[in-house]
Order: structure tokens, then sequence, then C-alpha cells
């Protein structure tokens, strides 16, 4: 048998933990010498001491550990428990990952007001184009929504029309619809100049003429759009006009490294 100090090192936890385990019934020493009170302890008792660190790290307070570890926990349902954790963890990690990233992209639009000029709105025409659309929703028009639900579409809508052997003419093209609940109706597509039809896996359709569009470009990742959008909602106040429906999003320029991409934003307004 092994002392306390020695068990501990042998199984890479503190005196104190031992005698805290001990004190919860969670792992009794196996011999307590009555003259001294020493605590001594087996190596097969090494395998319950595994056990318990490895429920505790995965989340379980010491009383879970103890009921799990009285219905006699099997080594694979252990690694089923850990996977399961990791999975849980790595979803955590993403999502802080994820609103750190958007925490950090408002920061940089708070930095920037005022530093953009509505002189770089420009008012025009935008004729009708033909797109190939997929078609999804999302939960908000809040960019958290918007990028997991629209980013998988261009690379499917662009798959499909390769095996479908239609030609892209054009940038792509991301219009929004609100739907019910506060959804939004997202629509991918790219322009094309071909025909509506039927055995096809994409839908074709004419997006309609702008009559009036105050646009401007935005260079960056749509992540950081927000002063962009400041822009055009000052220069939209400031000259009368009102916004009618919800921004198109013209991918003019889409190189591999986002900070190069190069996207139009029109916004259809009439005047008050």
């Amino acid at each position: 048998m092994f002392s306390i100090g020695d068990f501990a090192q042998l199984g890479r936890v503190s005196i104190r933990m031992l005698r805290h385990y001990d004190a919860l019934g969670l792992l009794r020493p196996a011999h307590v010498d009555p003259a001294s009170g020493y605590r001594f302890y087996q190596a097969a008792q090494l395998a319950r001491l595994n056990r318990i660190i490895a429920l505790k790290d995965l989340g379980f307070t010491l009383r879970q550990v103890a009921s799990i570890l009285d219905e006699r926990v099997s080594a694979e349902e252990l690694h089923g428990m850990v996977r399961l954790r990791r999975a849980e963890l790595e979803e955590r990690i993403a999502a802080d990952a994820a609103r750190l990233l958007r925490v950090e992209a408002r920061l940089r639009t708070i930095e920037r007001e005022g530093r953009m000029s509505t002189e770089e709105v420009m008012v025009k025409r935008v004729a009708p184009v033909r797109v190939a659309e997929l078609t999804a929703v999302a939960a908000s028009y809040d960019g958290e929504d918007i990028g997991p639900v629209i980013q998988p579409l261009y690379p499917e809508l662009c798959a499909r029309l390769e095996r479908a052997g239609i030609e892209i003419t054009g940038p792509g093209v991301a219009c929004y619809e609100p739907g019910d609940d506060g959804k939004v109706v997202v629509h991918a597509g790219m322009q094309v100049a071909a025909a509506p039809g039927e055995g096809l896996d994409v839908e074709i359709v004419d997006l309609p003429a702008i009559e009036t569009a105050a646009t401007i470009v935005h260079r960056g990742p749509m992540e950081e759009v927000g002063p962009t959008f400041q822009v055009l909602a000052h220069w939209i106040e400031e000259n009368g006009y009102r916004p009618v429906g919800l921004a198109r999003e013209v991918y003019l320029d889409c190189p591999e490294n986002p900070r190069d991409w190069v996207t139009e934003l029109q916004m259809t307004v009439t005047k008050l």
C-alpha cells in the first residue's frame, strides 16, 4: 500500500484533494492506521481516482460524479462522455470566437464613424438582371444569422450551374426579403443568360430594375459592412429619402482573401 503522499504523486493530484474526496465518500483510503490516523491507498484505487478526475473535468459536479461511479461507468462509456463533451466545448469555443469577431467588427465600426464621406454614395437606376438562385431562411437580418445561411449557398449554386452547363455571366447578387416572425428570406444568385426551364435544380428569375437606388461600394469582408451602411443611412436622411426594403448586395470582386472583397450595396429609395 501507499501513503497518501505517494498515492497523490502517482495519481497526479494533491494530498488536500484526496482528503476532500475521502470526506465526501468519493474515494476512501484502503486502510487508516487507528493509532496515527494515516491514510493508505492501493494501486487499484487509481482507476477510481482517474474516473473521478475525468468526470469532474467533463463538468460534472462531485455529487454527480459519485452517482455515476456508483453505477460503475465503464471505460467505453467514459470515452463516449468525453467525445460528447469535446463536441460541446468545440461548439462553445466556435460560438465564442464568432462572438468575439462580431464585437471586434462593431468596435471597428465605432472607430470609423465619421471617416467615410457621404460623397461616396451614388444615385442611379439599376437595370433588371437575370439570375440563377438558391433560397434559404435566416433567423433575422443580423449578420450572425445571415452569414451562416448565405455562405454555403454560393458554392452549392456554382456547383449546380456547372453540372447543368449554365454559364455565369456576371457577379453574384444577394437579395433579402422579410419573412414571418422576424425571419429573412435569403436569395443567393449568380447572373446567367439561361432561360427558365424544367429539370433545373436552380431557380432562374429576373430581378426587377431599381428606378432609384442609393449605392455605395464596400471594401472588405461583409462582417465589417457596418460603417458602409452608416454612411448610406446618413446620405438617405440628409437628402430627404427613405429606404424601401432591404439592400441588394452585388459581389463585384471576391478573391480568396475577404479583406480584398469589393461589394456594391444597392438600396431602393424614394423621396419622402
